[in-house]
C-alpha cells in the first residue's frame, strides 16, 4: 500500500468547451499531454455508508495507478491509499473500512467510464509537476441509470500551494462552472438525505458536531492503518461529549439516547495510551535537562519499560475494542447523525447563547471555588479545569453561530484556564506515576529511588506554578 495527498478542483464544461492556453501558468513551465482510457468501479455498503462519510472506494483500471483506490477526507484534501489489483476487495481494506462501514458488506455501487485529456504541466527538465489539468469525458452507470457528461479536473503538484488564479479566470472565461458535485459517484448516485430548511443556530451546531464527527472517523481509519492519532481523536471526542451536556436541551435526547456514557467509554481507553505517550515524553525531557551525576541507576529504561509496560495492552485493548459491537454502535451513531441530526431545526443562536452562559456560570463557580480555597484537592482543581473546557467548546460553538466578539474572548478566556489547569492535571498524573516507579527502584537490585524522587519533587514545584498561575487569571 502507498498513499498520495490529493487536492484538487472540479469544474462542468459543455461539449463547445474549449480548454484555455496552459503554458504560461507557471513560469518556464512545459505541458505534457496524452489520453488514457479509465474504467472505476466503485464500492460501497447498500446503506452508502462510506459516501455519507466522504470515503470513496474503487477499483481502477486503464493507467499507472491500475488497482484499489481509496480516498480519505483530509485537511488538506483527500488522501489517497493505493493497492495492487486483485480479483476481489483485498482483506486489508475491508478491515481498513470496519469501523466507517459499520461491518457491512461492501458490493459494487456503479462503474464510471472516462476518456481522459491528460495535461500535465511540469518543469522544463519534466521532474516536478506543478499541476495536472484532466479533460474528462464521462459516461456512468448504477443500477438502471445511465449519465453521460464532461468535467475539468485540476489536481495540483506537491509543492503547489493552490490552483492559481489565472488558471481559474481562464477556465471561467471559457465557460466552466464549478462543479456542486465533490466526485463523480456523487453525480451518479442519487443524493444522500439532507435536512432541509435548518435555522442558522441550527446548521452551527450541526456544523459543529460534523466537524468532530469527521476528526472521529479520520481516527478510526488512522488507528487501523497503524498511526497514532489519538489525541486529535480524543480532542474531538471529548467536544463532542461537551456538547451533548451543554447543549442537550436542545437535542432530541431520544436520538442521542446513552451516546455520552459511549464516547467517555472509548474515550477512557485511548487515554490509557495517551498518558503513557505524555508521561514519557515529560520524563525524558526532564533527564536531558538533569546532570549526570543526578540520575542514579538505569533510570531511562526503567522509565520506558514501566510505561511501555502499561502501554502496550492499552493499545491492545483499543484495537479490541475498535472491533467489538459497542464500538460499532458509537460508529453507527454518529454516521445517522450525518444526515439526522438530533437537533432542533428551528433553534435560534439566543438558545445557543442562553445554553453556554449555563456553561460559563458554572465554570466561574467551580474555579472560584478551586482556587480561592488554598486547601482546595486536586480533584477539585481536574473539574473547574473541565467545566472551563465546556465552556470554552461552547463559546467557539457559538461564536460560529453568529455570537458576539464578545462570545471569542470568553472562547479565549477559558482556554488559558484550561491550558494552565490542564498543565496542573499533568503533574498529578505525573506524580502518581513516579510514585509508583520510585517504590519499584526502591526494591530492586542495581536500583534505587533517588532520581525518582528529584522527578517527584520537580512535579510538585511544577503543581505549584500552576496553581500560582491559575489564580492570576482570575
Amino acid at each position: 500500500m502507498h498513499e498520495v495527498l490529493e487536492r484538487e478542483g472540479k469544474w462542468d464544461v459543455d461539449d463547445q468547451f474549449q480548454l484555455p492556453k496552459l503554458r504560461d501558468i507557471f513560469a518556464d513551465a512545459e505541458v505534457e499531454h496524452d489520453t488514457v482510457d479509465l474504467t472505476s468501479e466503485y464500492y460501497d455498503t447498500a446503506e452508502r455508508d462510506l459516501q455519507t462519510h466522504g470515503i470513496l472506494l474503487r477499483r481502477r483500471s486503464g493507467d499507472d495507478d491500475t488497482g484499489w483506490q481509496l480516498k480519505v477526507p483530509a485537511a488538506e484534501g483527500r488522501v489517497e491509499l493505493h493497492w495492487p489489483p486483485t480479483d476481489g476487495l483485498p482483506e486489508a481494506v475491508r478491515a481498513l473500512l470496519t469501523g466507517t462501514s459499520l461491518g457491512r458488506h461492501l458490493d459494487s455501487v456503479a462503474t464510471i467510464h472516462t476518456v481522459r485529456k491528460r495535461y500535465r504541466i511540469c518543469n522544463p527538465e519534466g521532474a516536478e509537476l506543478y499541476a495536472e489539468i484532466a479533460d474528462d469525458s464521462v459516461r456512468a452507470w448504477a443500477d438502471e441509470r445511465l449519465l453521460a457528461w464532461r468535467e475539468v479536473e485540476v489536481e495540483l503538484g506537491p509543492r503547489t500551494p493552490s490552483i492559481p488564479k489565472q488558471l481559474t479566470s481562464r477556465l471561467a472565461a471559457a465557460g466552466a462552472r464549478p462543479s456542486s458535485y465533490p466526485s463523480k459517484l456523487a453525480r451518479v448516485l442519487p443524493p444522500l438525505p439532507t435536512v432541509q430548511s435548518l435555522s442558522s443556530a441550527a446548521r452551527a451546531l450541526s456544523r459543529y458536531v460534523n466537524t468532530q464527527i469527521d476528526q472521529i472517523v479520520a481516527g478510526d481509519i488512522g488507528l487501523r492503518r497503524g498511526q497514532d492519532p489519538i489525541h486529535d481523536t480524543r480532542v474531538a471526542i471529548r467536544r463532542l461529549r461537551s456538547t451533548l451536556r451543554v447543549f442537550g436541551k436542545v437535542l432530541d435526547q431520544a436520538v442521542v439516547g446513552d451516546l455520552e456514557d459511549e464516547l467517555r467509554w472509548f474515550a477512557g481507553l485511548l487515554g490509557d495510551v495517551r498518558d503513557c505517550q505524555v508521561q514519557h515524553r515529560r520524563f525524558t525531557n526532564a533527564l536531558d535537562e538533569f546532570p549526570d551525576d543526578l540520575i542514579l541507576g538505569p533510570v531511562p529504561s526503567r522509565v520506558r519499560n514501566d510505561l511501555q509496560a502499561i502501554e502496550f495492552p492499552a493499545r491492545a485493548q483499543v484495537a479490541e475494542a475498535m472491533d467489538s459491537p459497542r464500538y460499532l454502535a458509537i460508529m453507527a451513531a454518529l454516521r445517522t447523525w450525518r444526515t439526522a441530526p438530533p437537533v432542533d431545526p428551528e433553534m435560534t443562536t439566543k438558545e445557543l447563547v442562553k445554553r453556554a452562559r449555563k456553561a460559563e456560570r458554572k465554570a466561574d463557580r467551580r474555579l472560584a471555588a478551586a482556587l480561592g480555597d488554598d486547601d482546595a484537592d486536586d480533584a477539585m482543581l481536574h473539574r473547574a479545569r473541565k467545566a472551563a473546557k465546556r465552556a470554552r467548546y461552547a463559546a467557539e460553538l457559538c461564536a460560529d453561530a453568529g455570537g458576539s466578539k464578545q462570545t471569542k474572548r470568553t472562547a479565549k478566556h477559558y482556554k488559558r484556564f484550561q491550558s494552565v489547569l490542564g498543565d496542573h492535571q499533568d503533574t498529578v498524573v505525573a506524580s502518581a506515576v513516579l510514585r509508583r516507579m520510585a517504590l519499584s527502584a526502591g526494591t530492586t537490585v542495581g536500583e534505587n529511588g533517588f532520581t525518582f524522587g528529584l522527578l517527584f519533587g520537580r512535579e510538585q514545584q511544577l503543581a505549584d506554578e500552576c496553581r500560582r498561575k491559575a489564580r492570576n487569571l482570575l
